[in-house]
């Protein structure tokens, strides 16, 4: 029996078995599909542990074929999420049939069905895949799309996570397909057959790549190098090669030659674009440089023309080698010399082994193709089967397809012998050891060997060096990459784990039979294992209850039974026996679990335990291995790995106690003998013999537990308050020191860790330290420190041990410790040289810190002391001062432990990490230590654990960052300062995308109507909760939605007058109704700009487009007035560009941030007929908000062919806007089709209709604006006065073409000016001025001459330019072409004339549209006032025009001009200054315009004066509307009270001569006014004032069909000058907007100086380039900075997501909603006097300081003096007084810091301190008070900075009552204190706690370091200060000291003083 125990003796227990069933066949089985069938049989039977045993089996098995086996696969994975911190998951793909099942689960949850796919023909693979989505953008990451791939014959589909499908046809037969870091590899298959021809041709490529699903698939080049020759690159060719493994991470692949039979290893990368060239030029196989047309070309039509039809029997398929003789086990039939089927790839790769002879490849080069075409075309690609491909012409020429990939060749196995050679590796993986080599492992199942390769990467950074191979003999292997270990299966059919290539132990799978077990002639023996079948003791009751259940494939429930029947027959049944089951294959390896497949067919999965659980003992293993060279850490972890998981190994209490043991046992140390590590009670005892315990459910307890708890440090520390009366308690031995253990022998020396114990020690000094600093640890530092002061002891190393002893005073007693170590046995250690160096303490290291003395360097392990490094470098950065501290200084703060074979390996990290440069230069050093914490990772919960006195640095440069951030912080630095609001706002959330409880989408409340007129108006979408604050105090929303609905009847009120019959009454009625339509049309025009951007639409509903309704309601008896009751005349399509129109308008709801699809687009399309012109609208407008560009071309295409005008009009001009100024290709193309002047001369007349012939040329204007694009400037220039035809083409709406080519050559040239490069020669400005003036026609260059040759019939022009056709759209391309350039003699030009000769030749509007263009040419002199308005009056029309009333007008001047051109040029003026000031709400610009608009109608409205008459009504009219729109230009998006007054008058006029026309102005100036519900204002840029020329040019239409001046749709463009500019406060934590104040700074500029007003937000800001600064003041709420001098990238990106600006209210402040005036603060009456009130503050009141509902929870629970507290008053009193001091000054997070404080000093007065942590932190506390960084601060009064965090009272009374509890004892135990710094040992126990308190607190150095000094010479205070101050020991320590000293030096005595 004694080799079984000797077996087990290092075995360790697998957990938590469980039979394992693909989750895919199970959902399978509900999938309506003929697979069910199938997979039905293919279920192993579940009888099959029946009575008759085996025969079930072999029955069960029977019954499925081999075939049908084959048809499922599956492979699993680690669920791989980037984005969230779940937990760990795995991730299975299954395949069946058709079907392709995704599906994942974990430990907390069942697995579920993520996705599941089903596919039109067999899946031949299925794969997970990653592509990279490179981005445009240089800064921006690679977007990573995970994607699942489905291989079918023909195609692969491939399914994105983020629901994007792609489906890739095949263009040849694959075999498989591998995913790589770069995309997919595909490896051909071999399609082989008999006829050979062309023998010199190269083989096709077998391996090619796809980077994306929508990329080519291209061929991936191969570069190698031969022994015999220089580099080559060529394609991968060669057939015997095929991949066998790919990797993503390093990228290599892995492939097998079957000829050679070799493994080799290739790195994959992208093609570098030498390689790329090199490989077009193509050198042939015999180096003869080919012509490159013939394998790329070839391949490329190929793989470009394929078609399903054609791919399987395409000539691709064919090109192969002979191959199908070649046997691989019979190497010398095909020995490599007689071969002929090489490539020269084959060739290349193969030469690199070394047991080839060189001529080996001469024959080589000759190749067979076969090439046969079964399609239909007949006849080959190739012409005859004796030409080459060379000299074939009849390919047809391509480019050749680019290769994206290379593999470049890594290493290859060498083979000396034919035994040697192998098979293909059926497995291979990449597994990493416990010291972090990393191996790559292929499994040779022919040789059943798994040959391991070590290789570890370059000094470059993708280079790999392959070193020594390692082969363990295997069946079966599988990685376990969480452990960092490897599965074998041997040949014996037993598991071993090995890590890396060193074996580490067998591993013992409850309820399996060991093979060895299973001898039947062993019969008796059988017993004893089975019976002893353990679980280990970490499994919990579930796993046990399950083995329990009947469908257990294990013995187990057998054993049961046999154990309590002893008769029953089963051990004699042999059969059985033999048929017991054994392990066949491993499989599914994920983390630490995998698959074991069973001989019977069943699989198990199990999980091997991991190297340690607890976070202690995994830092002391990384610590240990990290010092250790490579072999003796890898021996240490395989020991300690054996011992903690042998079956029935420790649970968890008492892993760090076995670890102790086995740690030092490794040392050398009898652990026996020592006391307190006899007292360390585990389990299993470390005798080489470990019986396997019982399996036993862990929640019963056992004895061993009751010992634990006995032998427990807190049942020493209770025994020192014994309860009394307990019976049978013995009192346990007290582990004090070591007093007790007798002579404890010496160590022994050949343990393995022996020569390392300094270095060891010195590493786990460093952990300790670094868990000091972590409060969640210190459990774990109180372990540590047992260990450390035995080594310290045995090292003889008294200044740790003192370090310890003033850590932990009560744990550590005495020092008179017997050494257990000889001075011989010394010399045999390696002593590292940083062991003698000073004792490395942390907090003494941070403390010298903020007492200003120099530190020296403090070492730490990287990757292991992370904390330490981070806080160390905080200290220095912050409390140093040194800005450097964290890039280039770091080595004089850190040094860095490095281990000698860990120098290579850690060096780069370090040197990566610290070049993180801080992302903001400047700043002050609390912004860098922020911005550089978060750099390295750390949050807030970090902070949260780090130690309060450590903490406080950190916490004071937070709250500094608190109160002024910086804007463009990240989320994550946002977050570490609490800063909310900051992190909302970076977070980019925009308030569209919020959840409706943002409450800006719930839509207004409609007034309360009927049902019937609770119809739609388009107008509900307004956030009421903005605009409310906005406009709080009246309803002027509602009365702008009732102006502008136009879904309702109107009112038609027509007196009956007794003398009208009925019939005319009706009449009448019509006719009135006629009249308010013209009104109604117009409307939507105004409603479009009043609802802009306001709506995300559903993407599964249609638009909802409110019904332009056309009928009216009579009263009194409210009867039905219809226009179509054909008593009146009604113009024909009088309804077509009103419903255009309001299409419009619903379209522009929708925001530009919604998601808007291509088929949403099209889902939209009406039905019926009449609503198409809606539909153009809502295209349009699409257009406008830029979501047309998703409509795909086919649609668009789709559209257009369907000849209707309206949707061409719309689309045109919604394409081009979507693209403006962006000169797309695609788009111009599509216009040039409507321009005749842009088709080629000869091209075919195509017949298109005039209104989309001016949409098209506006829509020129619009792609190519501010381009200066020369062609299409010269074309727009001829067709401004393009001449009409002959016939009637171009003679009808001829204004209307030339304006808008006027418009467009403005837009093309906008704002160049003179400086139009290359257009010299076109006369630009001299040809518009004649146009303008009119004059000879100039003879017709260019290309359209021949189309202009003969006259019109209908028009007679004769040979001068027609001005009334070309004035308007020259005028407004010279001002477009000069706009801003203040260029004073294209200005002049453009005055009015000066003499009554002039004013007769010029029509009065054209005065306006040139007083205009001049105006805004000469933009900076603009000026908003009356005196500048009136100044662009001509002297002549200013001395007349009053003279009207007198006779003194002189009879050649024609009055009526006179004052038509006044009126008009007034009116121009007023135009520019709106202009001007658009957007801007300037307030003398407004009352200037108000003053003329009101002067228009008072001229309009009193109808006596002479000067109505004169001028007449449509004129003064037509100026009233544009001095009207240019003041609400001014005023847009603020909704100014007058002008809506103004528009409601005008709104309300529908007699005489208003219009369609005028109407649509009126409320055009009405939706501007209100533009985007108050949220959108106008730009003033180049781009802004073109759309606005062209939208609100001065000619309205007279009625609803005229599109003769100046086509209808164009008004829409004014939506292209609107710009968010809404700045919306919202609360952070309501998530409601609320008011706030602003502070906006404005740059200097040539008008006035930088100034700062304060606006009340919500609030229109002005332009931002105009801007210097904006910020959110206080008191309320929290300031926050938004600085435009650096750029306007952040606010604008904060504008264009609804505007809002989170802010966070500060504690105690009420919003000024509440509280307007702000008396209602809870502060307000504290500020005057505070210590009164501070006891009066009532704990309920906290809910208004703070949300935080562990704050409020603390006022509830420990604030209020409740019964129980009675006797505990002054504790809630000082609670309270905290908790008040915290809320108020807006540092909750300190709460927990002042109460430690409190405890420490509490603590500290009655002498309980055990360990003297807390008073570090004080220490430190008081330390950082009078450090000098914050006294500097403090005396900078520039700054009005507050002190420390802390509050000002609250510290000094802490400090001296610290001070006083440790005076008070020193006068009471003086002799201790003496008996220290005298190094004399001392004598009472009591008093040691209290004395490491007060050297702790003073911070008195060591008495080693003090005895160095010789303070025993010293006879006088001076002398002591010098000696003192070198030691770094503050003044009033010494105070204390120095009687002492120098009592002692002089009586010798330690009287007390």
């Amino acid at each position: 029996m004694s080799n079984v125990y000797e077996e087990r003796a290092t075995m360790i227990a697998a957990g938590e078995l469980q039979s394992f069933v693909p989750f895919g066949r199970e959902h399978c089985k509900n999938h309506p599909n003929a697979v069910n069938l199938q997979l039905r049989q293919l279920q192993p039977a579940s009888e099959l542990w029946s009575s008759d045993g085996a025969a079930g089996l072999v029955g069960s098995l029977q019954e499925v074929s081999l075939q049908e086996r084959q048809k499922e696969s599956w492979q699993l994975r680690k669920g791989s999420t980037v984005t969230t911190d779940e937990a760990e998951y795995e991730e299975e793909l299954y395949v069946a049939g058709h079907m392709v099942i995704w599906s994942r689960g974990s430990k907390s949850q069942a697995s579920y069905v993520y996705k599941a796919f089903t596919v039109d023909s067999l899946v031949q693979q299925a794969l997970w895949c990653n592509f990279t989505v490179p981005q445009s953008r240089k800064d921006e990451k690679d977007i990573i799309e995970q994607s699942v791939c489905i291989v079918q014959s023909m195609c692969v589909n491939v399914h994105t996570v983020s629901g994007k499908d792609f489906i890739s046809p095949l263009p040849f037969q694959v075999s498989t397909l591998w995913p790589t870091k770069f995309g997919l590899l595909f490896e051909r298959k071999n399609v082989t057959s008999d006829a050979p021809m062309s023998p010199t041709r190269e083989p096709l490529p077998t391996l090619f790549s796809m980077l994306h699903p929508l990329d080519e698939i291209a061929p991936v080049v191969c570069k190698s190098t031969g022994l015999f020759e220089t580099v080559r690159l060529q394609y991968v060719s060669d057939n015997a090669l095929r991949v066998v493994f790919s990797c993503e991470q390093p990228s290599v692949i892995m492939t097998y030659d079957a000829l050679q039979c070799t493994h080799t290893v290739w790195a994959l990368r992208k093609v570098t674009p030498e390689e790329q060239s090199t490989v077009l030029k193509c050198p042939g196989p015999d180096g003869s440089a080919q012509t490159p047309m013939a394998t790329h070309s070839f391949l490329g039509t190929h793989l470009r023309n394929v078609t399903r039809l054609d791919s399987p029997g395409s000539p691709l398929h064919c090109h192969a080698l002979h191959n199908q003789g070649r046997v691989p086990s019979s190497p010398s039939l095909h020995s490599r010399a007689h071969s002929p089927n090489i490539s020269s790839m084959a060739a290349l790769s193969r030469a690199h082994s070394p047991g080839i002879a060189a001529p080996s490849f001469t024959g080589g080069q000759r190749f067979n193709i076969s090439c046969h075409s079964p399609s239909a075309r007949g006849h080959s690609l190739l012409a005859s089967p004796n030409s080459t491909l060379n000299e074939t012409p009849l390919l047809p020429e391509m480019e050749p397809i680019l290769p994206d990939l290379c593999v470049e060749q890594l290493w290859t196995e060498t083979t000396t012998t034919h035994r040697e050679k192998s098979c293909q590796a059926s497995k291979v993986f990449i597994t990493s050891d416990l010291c972090e080599s990393r191996y790559l492992c292929f499994l040779v199942e022919s040789h059943q060997q798994l040959r391991c390769v070590k290789f570890l990467e370059g000094n470059e950074t993708n280079q790999l060096i392959f070193a020594s191979v390692t082969t363990i003999p295997a069946k079966d292997a599988a990685p376990l990459e969480d452990i960092d270990a490897l599965l074998v299966l041997e040949t014996n059919g037993s598991l071993v784990l090995y890590t890396g290539v060193t074996r580490v132990s067998k591993v013992f799978v409850p309820g399996l039979l060991s093979p060895n077990f299973s001898l039947p002639n062993h019969l008796p023996s059988l017993n004893t294992p089975l019976e002893n079948v353990s679980t280990p003791a970490k499994a919990t009751v579930q796993h046990i209850s399950r083995l329990e259940e009947a469908d257990m494939p294990s013995p187990v429930s057998e054993v049961r039974s046999s154990l309590q029947h002893h008769e029953s027959s089963w051990l004699d049944d042999s059969p059985f026996q033999q048929a017991a089951p054994h392990i066949q294959a491993l499989r599914d390896p994920v983390s630490n679990r995998v698959t074991l497949e069973l001989s019977s067919g069943l699989m198990l999965r199990i999980t091997v335990p991991e190297v340690a659980t607890s976070e202690l003992v995994k830092r002391c293993l990384q610590a240990i291995r990290f010092i250790l060279p490579k072999d003796t850490a890898m021996k240490v972890l395989v020991k300690w790995y054996n011992i903690y998981n042998a079956p029935g190994g420790p649970s968890m209490h008492q892993e760090w106690n076995l670890f102790v043991t086995c740690f030092m046992t490794l040392m050398g140390y009898n652990t026996e003998r020592l006391a307190w590590t006899r007292n360390l009670h585990f389990e299993v005892p470390l005798s080489p013999v470990i019986a396997p315990k019982k399996a036993r459910p862990a929640d019963t307890g056992s004895d061993e537990d009751w010992a634990y708890l006995c032998a427990s440090d807190y049942h020493c520390q209770a025994l020192a308050h014994p309860v009394a009366g307990l019976p049978g308690l013995e009192p346990a031995a007290p582990p004090v020191g070591m007093e007790d253990g007798g002579p404890v022998g010496g160590l022994e020396p050949s343990a393995l860790l022996f020569p390392h114990i300094p270095s060891l020690f010195y590493v786990l000094h460093l952990l300790y330290e670094d868990l000091k600093l972590d409060e969640l640890q210190r459990s774990g530092a109180r372990a540590l420190v047992s260990l450390l002061q035995q080594l310290a002891r045995d090292l003889q190393l008294e200044e740790y041990i003192d370090l310890y002893w003033r850590d932990y005073p009560s744990f550590i007693k005495t020092f008179k410790e017997a050494c257990v170590i000889d001075q011989a046995q010394m010399g045999l250690m390696n002593w590292p040289a940083y062991l003698n160096s000073e004792v490395p303490c942390v907090f003494g290291w941070l403390s010298k810190c903020l007492r200003g003395q120099d530190v020296p360097p403090f070492p730490y392990l990287p990757g292991i002391c992370e904390r330490t490094k981070l806080l160390v470098l905080s200290y220095a950065l912050y409390v140093v001062g040194d800005e450097n501290a964290i890039s280039i200084n770091v080595s004089k703060y850190l040094s860095r432990l490095s281990a000698g074979q860990k120098k290579g390996f850690t060096e780069p990290a370090l040197r990566r990490q610290s070049s993180v440069k801080p992302s903001a230069p400047s700043g002050c050093l609390a912004e860098k230590l922020v911005v550089w914490l978060t750099s390295a990772g750390f949050m807030l919960k970090d902070l949260e654990s780090v130690p309060f006195g450590v903490a406080l640095p950190i916490r004071d440069a937070i709250s500094q960052c608190r109160e002024h951030p910086c804007s463009e912080w990240s989320e994550e630095v946002c977050a570490l300062i609490g800063r909310q609001d900051l992190t909302k706002q970076a977070h980019k959330v925009s308030l569209a995308k919020g959840k409706p409880m943002v409450g800006l989408n719930v839509p207004l409340e409609p007034p309360v109507t009927t049902e019937a007129d609770e119809e739609e108006d388009g107008m509900a979408d307004l956030h009421p909760e903005v605009t409310g604050l906005i406009w709080s105090q009246d309803l002027r929303l509602q009365e702008v939605r009732r102006l502008l609905q136009s879904s309702r009847p109107v009112r038609v009120n027509v007196p009956h007058l007794p003398e009208v019959s009925d019939h005319e009454y009706i009449e009448e009625k019509e006719n009135k109704l006629l009249q308010l339509c013209q009104r109604t049309m117009a409307l939507p025009v105004g409603r479009g700009l009043f609802t802009l951007f306001s709506y995300h639409p559903v993407p599964t509903e249609p638009l909802p487009v409110p019904k332009l309704n056309l009928t009216g309601r009579a009263p009194p008896r409210n009867t039905m007035v219809d226009l179509n009751s054909g008593n009146i005349d009604v113009p024909p399509n009088m309804t077509s560009w009103p419903s255009f129109h309001n299409g419009v308008a619903a379209g522009l709801k929708i925001a530009p941030a919604s998601q808007v699809e291509s088929a949403w687009i099209a889902y939209n399309k009406p039905k019926s007929a009449e609503l198409a012109n809606e539909y153009a609208g809502f295209l349009m407008a699409l257009g406008l908000n830029g979501h047309l560009t998703k409509l795909a071309t086919l649609n668009i295409h789709d559209y257009l062919t369907k000849g209707h005008e309206m949707t061409s009009i719309g689309l045109l001009l919604g394409v081009s806007a979507a693209k403006l100024g962006t000169m797309d290709m695609s788009i111009t193309r599509l216009l040039s089709i409507h321009i005749p002047a842009l088709l080629p001369p000869t091209s075919t007349e195509l017949d298109v209709p005039h209104s989309v012939q001016v949409a098209a040329v506006v829509g020129i204007g619009l792609v190519y604006q501010g381009t200066g694009h020369r062609h299409n400037a010269e074309v727009l220039l001829a067709e401004i006065g393009r001449p009409p035809g002959p016939e009637m083409e171009y003679c009808t709406d001829r204004e209307s073409y030339s304006l808008a080519a006027g418009l467009a050559l403005g837009m093309v040239c906008l704002g160049h000016g003179s400086n139009l490069i290359g257009m010299t020669d076109l006369n630009v400005p001299e040809q518009l001025y004649q146009y303008m003036v009119g004059g000879h026609r100039r003879t017709h260059a260019g290309i359209n001459r021949e189309k202009h040759k003969s006259p019109s019939y209908q028009i007679k022009e004769g040979d001068t330019i027609n001005v009334d056709v070309t004035c308007p759209g020259a005028t407004l391309a010279l001002a477009m072409i000069y706009l801003k350039t203040n260029n004073r003699s294209i200005a002049d030009w453009l005055k009015a004339p000066d003499t009554m000769f002039l004013l007769d030749f010029i029509k009065p509007e054209f005065l306006l549209l040139r007083t205009l263009a001049r105006c805004i040419i000469m933009w900076d002199e603009i000026l908003p006032n009356e005196e500048w308005v009136t100044s662009n009056v001509p002297q002549i029309i200013q001395e007349n025009i009053g003279l009207q009333e007198e006779a003194l007008v002189s009879e050649d001047l024609n009055m009526e001009t006179l004052v038509q051109a006044h009126d008009y040029i007034i009116a121009g003026a007023c135009m520019a200054v709106g202009f001007r000031f658009a957007g801007s709400a300037n307030l003398d610009a407004f009352e200037c315009l108000y003053k003329f608009a009101r002067n228009f109608m008072q001229s309009l409205t009193t109808t006596t004066t002479s000067a109505a008459t004169v001028s007449g009504p449509y004129n003064l009219q037509t100026c009233l509307s544009m001095v009207l729109l240019a003041t609400s230009m001014v005023m847009a998006g603020s909704g100014n009270l007058k002008v809506l007054q103004l528009c409601r008058f005008l709104h309300k006029r529908t007699a005489g001569e208003m219009n369609y026309g005028f109407h649509m102005a009126h409320h055009m100036a009405l939706g501007l006014l209100f533009l985007g519900g108050g949220r959108y204002t106008l730009s003033t840029s180049n781009s802004a004032i073109a759309a606005l020329l062209c939208a609100l040019y001065p000619h309205f239409p007279a009625h609803s069909t005229d599109n003769r001046y100046h086509l209808q749709a164009l008004r829409h463009l004014c939506v292209l000058a609107a710009e968010p500019r809404l700045l919306v406060p919202v609360d952070v934590d309501t998530l409601k907007p609320c008011y706030a104040m602003l502070d906006v700074t404005y740059k200097e500029t040539q008008w006035y100086d930088e100034t700062t007003v304060e606006l009340m937000a919500p609030t229109m800001l002005p332009e931002l380039h105009l801007l210097k600064q904006i910020k959110v003041k206080g008191p309320r709420y929290w300031e926050l900075n938004i600085d435009l001098s650096k750029g306007t990238q952040h606010l604008q990106s904060i504008l264009s997501r609804d505007g809002v600006l989170y802010v966070k209210l500060r504690a105690g402040q009420l919003p000024y909603k509440d509280d307007p005036r702000g008396w209602k603060s809870l502060l307000a009456p504290t500020v005057n006097n505070r210590n009164p009130e501070v006891r009066t503050f009532k704990p309920e009141a906290i809910s208004t300081f703070t949300s935080d509902a562990a704050l409020v929870s603390f006022a509830e629970y420990f604030c209020k003096a409740s019964e129980n507290m009675k006797h505990k008053q002054e504790t809630v009193a000082l609670f309270s007084a905290i908790l008040y001091e915290c809320v108020t000054q807006e540092n909750p997070e300190m709460l927990p810091t002042h109460i430690s404080i409190d405890q420490a000093v509490k603590a500290l007065e009655r002498g309980e301190l055990s360990e003297t942590f807390c008073l570090w932190q004080m220490k430190l506390v008081l330390e950082l008070c009078e450090s000098g960084v914050l006294q500097q601060r403090l005396r900078d009064t520039r700054r009005q900075s507050r002190g420390l965090l802390l509050s000002s009272e609250f510290l000094p009374v802490m400090k001296s009552s610290a001070d006083r509890a440790l005076d008070r004892w020193l006068f009471d135990n003086s002799r201790a204190l003496q008996a220290y710094v005298s190094g004399q040992p001392t004598n009472e126990d009591a008093d040691t706690s209290m004395l490491a308190c007060f050297l702790v607190y003073h911070s008195i150095p060591s008495f080693r370091k003090m005895a160095n000094t010789e303070l025993d010479e010293s006879s006088s205070f001076p002398e002591l200060l010098l000696k003192f101050s070198q030691l770094g020991v503050p003044v009033r320590a010494l105070l204390r000291l120095s009687p002492l000293l120098l009592h002692a030096g002089v009586f010798g005595s330690g009287l007390p003083f």
